[in-house]
């Protein structure tokens, strides 16, 4: 076996990259980059009539977008088949496989007689040991392996520990179906045994099949790779992870506003964890991921850790990262109102000039293009409830006062309109937020905004004294 290691992800194109599997592929990911190691990509698309090239297209995007890069070009599944039928004859040769010409009724009989029993359904070893010669004329065998009948297989699990399953309970399992077609099991071992991977993380429900796995990879004298069986993750009441709890394409959590490197450290924390840390950087991840620190028991998924962590994540970014991030992200936005998707220079300097104070407030990237909509409104504002009931009569009036005040400054900024309004606040014996709630009322439509000295400073004095004499008394 070699010395690097290789991880590998294989998800099945039937649908998109949902959350489950885009933390299999992070832990993967995370373990290849820790140890200095390849993450290779296989794409399972043996079940020809469910997968499709789109489920390919958006695992991929789905990947790129949360910065989980693989090493070498995708390999498919299905395009193997031919190798994966060379092996189950080579099997065969060798004594650890046998053609089985038992039909569907035999089959069915079998099962029916092992429930009457109270056993387990399991195939009987009719054709084991019997000759080729008493093949039937004209029925295709399939090729099933020669399980072990005594003692037990062993899967040394990283994160499991050592689980031990008793041979007679695996029985002769089918690797070549009898339309020449290999099985999910035998295609599994070919492909990571042919594609050097040394490390299997995957999720726990694959455990059963690491052992009937370990039968193949030991019947043809091929090195077992290292297992690490990772729990599922679990909906916040404990349940296995569905639809309703956020069990979501990664795509919908861009269109939902999430950065890829937030959910990138909320996804490595369900189910491993380093000390007290929350808040990790993707290097801090890289450096400190082992497979053996990941927990035995299913994480829970929860909205408001996630959203919280992203908060983090988005004030810990540079004003111009985020504003890359944001911009790339608004296609996927439904909810962006005024915001258009091809941003103009002036429009961007504007965000970029905004971005301290939106995200500050913001959450998510939707939270972020709903509180930057003061930016993209056109005149005159459409106001809502709250900023209707603000501008009463009074607060025109106070507005009206102000307008020729703000005229005169020569020095536009966040400290200069703010002087004159505590100026004004002294003179009339108005409190500050008596002033501030009609400003930032008059200048985004709404009661709530970043503070409204840095909206003043953004929007500039030409729009700020506009907006402000549209809502200003008459």
């Amino acid at each position: 076996m070699s010395d690097k290691v290789v991880t590998r992800f294989a998800p099945s194109p039937t649908g998109y990259l949902h959350i489950g599997g885009a933390r299999t592929a992070l832990f993967n990911w995370l373990y290849a980059k820790h140890t200095g190691g390849l993450m290779l990509l296989r794409i399972e698309d043996t079940d020809r009539e469910r997968s499709t090239d789109a489920a390919t297209t958006a695992i991929l995007d789905g990947l790129s977008w949360l910065g989980l890069q693989w090493d070498g070009e995708p390999v498919s599944q299905f395009a193997r088949a031919e190798r994966h039928r060379e092996v189950a004859e080579e099997l065969v040769r060798a004594g650890k496989a046998y053609h089985c010409y038992a039909t569907p009724a035999e089959l069915d009989e079998m099962r029916e007689k092992a429930r009457a029993e109270g056993r387990p359904p399991r195939y009987d070893g009719r054709w084991r040991d019997r000759d080729p010669s008493e093949a039937p004329a004209g029925v295709k065998p399939a090729i099933r392996i020669k399980a072990p009948r005594d003692g037990e297989t062993l899967v040394r699990d990283r994160v499991q520990g050592d689980v031990r399953f008793p041979n007679k309970d695996l029985d002769d399992f089918i690797i070549l179906r009898s339309d020449g077609n290999p099985t999910y099991m035998h295609a599994v071992v070919v492909d990571d045994h042919d594609m050097g991977v040394t490390h299997i993380i995957r999720g726990d429900d694959h455990l059963t099949n690491a052992a009937r796995q370990t039968v193949i990879y030991e019947a043809m004298g091929w090195d077992v790779p290292v297992m690490a069986h990772i729990p599922l993750i679990h909906g916040p009441d404990g349940a296995k992870l569905s639809k309703r709890h956020g069990a979501l394409g990664v795509e919908a959590y861009r269109a939902m506003g999430y950065l890829p490197e937030a959910l990138r450290n909320y996804l490595a924390r369900l189910g491993w964890s380093h000390g007290d840390d929350e808040v990790m950087s993707t290097q801090d991840m890289i450096g400190w991921f082992e497979i053996e620190d990941v927990n035995k028991g299913a994480a829970r998924f929860d909205y408001a850790k996630l959203e919280a962590l992203n908060g983090v994540h988005m004030r810990q970014s540079e004003d111009s990262a985020l504003l890359e991030q944001f911009v790339a992200t608004l296609p996927y936005i439904e909810e962006r109102g005024a915001i258009p998707v091809d941003l103009n220079e002036t429009q961007r300097a504007r965000l970029l000039a905004a971005m301290p104070g939106l995200k500050e407030r913001a959450k998510t990237l939707v939270e972020l293009a709903d509180s930057a909509q003061y930016l993209f409104a056109s005149r005159p504002l459409e106001l809502d409830e709250k900023a209707t009931q603000i501008l009463d009569a009074d607060a025109r009036s106070t507005i009206a006062l102000l307008v020729p005040e703000f005229e005169k400054i020569e020095d536009w900024s966040a400290a200069s309109t703010e002087a004159v309004v505590r100026a004004h606040a002294e003179r009339t014996g108005l409190k500050l937020g008596k002033i501030a709630q009609p400003l930032r009322a008059a200048l985004t439509g709404r009661a709530t905004s970043p503070g409204v000295f840095d909206v003043l400073a953004v929007l500039g004095r030409e729009e700020s004294v506009a907006r402000l004499r549209d809502q200003g008394a008459a």
